[in-house]
């Protein structure tokens, strides 16, 4: 089969041909009909030095798919040849504190489709069957593919009451994009958006946010002031990672507002800990992957009863092959509209 993988050290991906993976007694094998790149996938691109740390090659990546079974283990009960699934990329242990108590998408040992094991870049991907999501037959393989990264943004909305509240989605890369219709759903009265991208911005805007802000442009905190009676908003998704962006975010937060973090930075940064957290009152949440499986079952109310669109976040479609041209775009979009990039292994028939 076709496999786009990380055969070496350094930058770069390499488009091979390898074995149809084999299920085990417990696995299902899922032919892949679409797949979508996430940001993790261009760090391993990259090979910067979080990839350097985690990524052992040869490795076949890829965790955002949709497909459809076309094998199962004979010890798998409940899920048949020809569903259409995804799967929740966290394979867990069930034994560490976190599992336990819940928390299995906090795992400690949790190895992750595509980057610990082999993915779906790849015509065929092999996953335990525990860890198969059924699709509804109406939701097109696409946006089934995007799952993974809406997890992410439904977790990071969920995490507080947001009904009748002023909210900020500081960063507008897909998942904080997705993070704003969710917003919605979810009761916000105010919400505003906030990145150094216009053509983001512009997709902010279409998927629902009230203001948008760029701060090369605008000074974020004081307009946020300006625009709640200068209170300062009762929530931030802070999405970015960026350490100004935090920075910001910080300072147009209300005394006593919330903060879901979910964006990862770099590196340590450097913030006033004492007035922008402890004497303000802030709550900050860390937000990591998607409750399992409280998270799916919300995802699949938004998208089957329509509540959230998320088909204006697919800007390119693009067979396997053209990955090259793929990972260019998400890099150097230059001035054109590159938000999420679905692959189709299998071809784009």
């Amino acid at each position: 089969m076709k496999a786009l993988a990380k055969m070496r050290p350094g930058p770069g991906l390499e488009l091979i041909e390898t074995e149809v993976p084999q299920p085990g007694p417990r696995d299902v094998l899922i032919r892949v009909t679409a797949t979508s790149i996430c940001g993790t996938d261009v760090h391993i691109y990259r090979w910067d030095a979080w990839s350097q740390q985690r990524i052992r090659p040869p490795l076949i990546l890829g965790h955002e798919f949709a497909g459809e079974i076309v094998a199962v283990g004979e010890e798998v009960e409940g899920l048949e040849v020809g569903q259409s699934v995804s799967a929740e990329g966290h394979i867990v242990d069930h034994t560490c504190a976190a599992c336990r108590a819940g928390q299995p998408h906090l795992c400690r040992n949790a190895r992750v489709i595509g980057i610990d094991r082999p993915g779906a870049f790849a015509e065929y991907v092999c996953v335990p069957a525990e860890n198969v999501w059924v699709n509804a037959p109406d939701v097109p393989p696409e946006i089934a593919s995007l799952q993974d990264p809406f997890g992410n943004a439904v977790h990071a909305v969920y995490t507080f009451d947001l009904a009748g509240r002023s909210v900020l989605v500081s960063g507008c890369g897909p998942i904080g994009l997705m993070a704003i219709p969710v917003a919605r759903v979810a009761g916000a009265r105010l919400i505003i958006a906030t990145d150094p991208n216009e053509q983001r911005l512009a997709l902010a805007r279409r998927m629902g946010a009230d203001v948008v802000l760029n701060p090369r442009r605008d000074e974020v905190a004081e307009q946020v002031r300006a625009l709640t009676g200068g209170d300062g908003v009762d929530v931030v998704l802070e999405m970015s990672g960026a350490p100004t962006a935090i920075r910001a975010a910080l300072e147009a937060l209300r005394p006593g507002g919330q903060v879901a973090a979910l964006g990862l930075t770099s590196e340590p940064i450097r913030l006033d800990w004492n007035d922008l957290v402890v004497i303000k009152g802030a709550t900050v949440q860390g937000i990591y992957g998607r409750k399992i499986w409280d998270t799916w079952h919300r995802m699949r109310a938004l998208l089957q009863t329509g509540a959230v669109d998320l088909s204006p976040l697919i800007t390119h479609w693009l067979p396997l092959e053209a990955y090259e041209k793929a990972f260019r775009l998400l890099m150097n979009p230059g001035d054109e509209v590159v938000a999420k990039i679905i692959l189709y292994p299998n071809g784009m028939d």
